[in-house]
């Protein structure tokens, strides 16, 4: 195709003439690309309609010809080329793909099989992640073991800086939250004691949810929520500038100095954390149990002990332990998967909070089953 554009004597035009055999002979001249074809195409096309018999066409004289004149001559041989067809060679690609049949795309059907291999898909992901975790954790087991024989190795500092971001740093949040839902579960509950007259009861029911599940839930998913997804965020910003890629360079092991502290300081924290939702929840209900029932705030505390053995509250702290290994293992294992670019971490954040607070919830129902005899009168 020429690149060069048509001048204004090239108008586009053709004539009928006899070649030398005396025979009919379209000749074909000036100017056939799609600026100087616009002005005169529908005359042009209505004139080329008249020559569809067997002629020869005789596209030499053409000055210029682009896609556009092609398929105007094309469509005016009844879209197939001309039986006697003469042209520059350079023209000859301008035709070459005309005519083609190309293959139509099959129609889409009813996809019976789409339902299972998205279920497939998703099955093989979750093995993908099952095999991550466990990879990591083994990784995270030998730098204990490690750790162990050489203790002036362990990471202080990483430690204490994940304890207190993790940990003081999320007192306020989960004060006020566990503070609201002591008062709300406290406020329906004593509605419902009043009417069979059996106001004494709240103390049993706020002591038993709050200590032995409430409390571990709850603290459980604002820390997966709040330090999960900052711990995400840290090791795929890490892993976007290429940091842990320069650590390993260097022979540091990003396993002992950025996943261990993470998991040490969470499973520290996270049982003290459950200590204090645990308090200010029922501080929350005891208040709310003063104001709806005349419950006095000595007698509460006095009836506490009595209300709920202590087996409830051993078994709400190692869930915490359990939770916090969890939730900073999920958390590493997907910072550590984010590819070097900003919409990946963004899935892998949003990913690692939501498969966190699920694991909580799965181990929660567990813990439940298994330990349904313990604490209980």
């Amino acid at each position: 195709m020429s690149a060069s554009l048509s001048e204004p004597g090239d108008t586009p035009d053709f004539r009928q003439v006899r070649d030398p055999d005396g025979l009919p002979c379209v000749e074909v001249t000036g100017a056939w690309n799609l600026r100087a074809l616009e002005p005169v195409l529908p005359e042009l096309a209505l004139r080329l309609g008249k020559h569809t018999g067997e002629v020869r066409w005789d596209l030499r004289p053409v000055v210029t010809l682009d896609h556009a004149g092609a398929m105007l001559l094309w469509r005016a041989w009844g879209r197939r080329r001309a039986a006697r067809l003469e042209l520059r060679p350079e023209h000859e690609a301008l035709f070459a793909g005309l005519g083609v049949e190309r293959e139509t795309p099959p129609q889409p059907g009813r996809e019976w099989a789409k339902p299972i291999r998205f279920l497939g898909g998703r099955m093989l992901l979750l093995f993908d992640h099952l095999y991550g975790v466990t990879l990591l954790l083994g990784r995270v087991t030998l730098d204990v073991l490690t750790l162990a024989r050489q203790p002036l190795r362990i990471p202080w500092r990483e430690i204490s800086a994940n304890l207190y971001r993790t940990g003081a740093q999320a007192l306020g949040i989960t004060a006020l939250v566990g503070f609201l839902v002591g008062v709300v579960l406290s406020y329906l509950s004593s509605n419902q004691l009043r009417t069979f007259g059996a106001d004494i009861f709240i103390i049993n029911i706020l002591g038993m949810s709050v200590i032995r599940e409430l409390g571990p839930v709850l603290a459980a998913i604002l820390v997966a929520g709040r330090s999960g997804s900052a711990m995400t965020a840290q090791l795929g910003v890490m892993r976007v500038t290429e940091e842990i890629d320069a650590m390993s360079v260097m022979g540091i092991p990003h396993t002992l100095r950025l996943v261990l502290p993470k998991i040490v300081a969470l499973a520290i924290a996270l049982p003290l954390i459950v200590l204090w939702t645990d308090a200010v929840a029922l501080l929350g209900g005891m208040v709310s149990a003063n104001a709806q029932l005349g419950i006095g705030y000595r007698f509460f505390l006095s009836r506490l002990p009595d209300a709920v053995p202590i087996a409830n509250l051993w078994l709400g702290l190692g869930k915490g332990v359990v939770f916090g290994i969890l939730i900073a293992l999920i958390a590493c294992h997907f910072g550590l998967r984010i590819r070097p670019n900003t919409e990946s971490l963004a899935i892998g954040t949003t990913n690692s909070v939501v498969a966190a607070i699920t694991i909580v919830i799965i181990v929660d129902a567990i813990f439940a089953v298994m330990f349904s005899d313990v604490g209980v009168f």
